[in-house]
């Protein structure tokens, strides 16, 4: 729960609110799962709150330790299934001196957009995480880190992994919260990173509920092509999309930015004059843009390739000569399928979508 959730509850219990604070502590800086181990509250409330409360958080499995240090975590989630976090070590230490460690989190199980290029939209959909499914993710990489002798922890969370965030709303906001609250992991506002593919409604209300960093997943700066490679676009096309980020800029102040996710897919959207066209789209938006090589994935009914890093060199160069701030991600993880677009999980699929997936296969091979 979130701190002002945790303090209404104990309000119901007849308690001061300043509980919460306590039990947070115990939770998050202490690591504590029992009651009676919180020894400032009376053996009265621990008793009370054995009966009518639980610290349960999922269980994590090690599903992969790529060479680069990256590492897969499989999440059992309350329904039975499963979903994957991922956890990048940065490689060099920053100008501060220390290395960040980014976790990305998955927030439902499956994803019911389908974006072309994304090997979890092919699982299908199956439901929502819970705010303690998605905060447990954090939570429990925490505890696997210091058991490695990482006490850094983590220091970034992207909600980038499995699953669309803005559609599953509250949720992801709480869990935020608790992110970001200093009686749990106190990671600043602009180290916690909402992605979405473009829930336009989503957007607006995230302005209005949380200055939390945005990115966007683009990969195309013309309808036609967006609306093949995220089907989301035909319903919010481009337009409309770029008008809620400046709305969301607006409300963070003028020293943020959006950040566009671009997955660069040979012979689809990586020529140069792609870029000259993304250029022009982005050109007057306080905005970075993250080039993502495509990595591939075993039910990619399109056969889609990876760029050679010239021709993805060329795309990058042509932005930055445009004054746009557009940056290479590295491909990490993809060794144990841990990289962007790769996560899978296990999904039982309400929609049928991977059945008909496997089926073109079939038929193909």
């Amino acid at each position: 729960m979130p701190r002002r959730a945790l303090e209404e509850f104990f309000r119901g219990l007849g308690e001061k609110p300043y509980r919460a604070k306590q039990v947070m502590k115990w939770i998050y800086h202490a690591g504590i799962t029992d009651f009676d181990a919180m020894t400032d509250i009376s053996k009265a409330l621990r008793g009370r709150l054995r009966e009518v409360a639980a610290i349960q958080a999922p269980a994590f499995t090690l599903a992969g330790h790529a060479a680069d240090d990256v590492m897969k975590w499989r999440v059992e989630t309350e329904s039975g299934q499963a979903v994957e976090t991922v956890l990048i070590p940065d490689r060099e230490r920053s100008e501060a001196g220390a290395r960040r460690n980014t976790l990305c989190v998955s927030s439902q199980v499956g994803c019911a957009l389908d974006c072309s290029f994304c090997a979890t939209g092919k699982q299908g959909f199956s439901g929502n995480l819970s705010r303690a499914e998605i905060v447990g993710q954090v939570w429990q990489a925490s505890r696997k880190m210091a058991a490695q002798g990482n006490q850094r922890g983590v220091t970034n969370v992207v909600f980038m992994g499995m699953g669309e965030p803005l559609l599953n709303f509250e949720p992801v906001m709480d869990a935020a919260e608790v992110l970001m609250d200093d009686l749990a992991f106190g990671i600043s506002k602009r180290r916690v990173t909402v992605s979405t593919a473009g829930v336009v409604p989503g957007i607006y209300a995230l302005a209005e509920r949380n200055d939390v960093s945005l990115a966007v997943s683009l990969h195309a700066a013309s309808d036609e092509l967006r609306d093949q490679l995220v089907p989301i676009n035909r319903k919010y096309p481009i337009a409309k999309l770029l008008a809620a980020c400046r709305h969301y800029l607006a409300s963070v102040g003028d020293r943020r930015a959006v950040t566009f996710e671009y997955t660069l897919i040979e012979g689809v959207n990586d020529s140069v004059e792609d870029a000259r066209n993304l250029a022009l789209l982005l050109g007057d938006l306080r905005c970075k843009i993250n080039l993502i090589p495509f990595n591939p994935f075993p039910d990619d009914v399109h056969n889609y390739r990876r760029p050679s890093p010239a021709r993805v060199g060329a795309f990058q160069t042509c932005l930055l000569k445009a004054g746009l701030a557009a940056m290479l991600r590295a491909t990490r993880g993809d060794q144990i399928k841990a990289a962007c677009g790769q996560l899978t999980g296990n999904v039982r699929d309400r929609t049928r979508r991977r059945a008909r997936y496997l089926a073109v296969r079939e038929v193909a091979a």
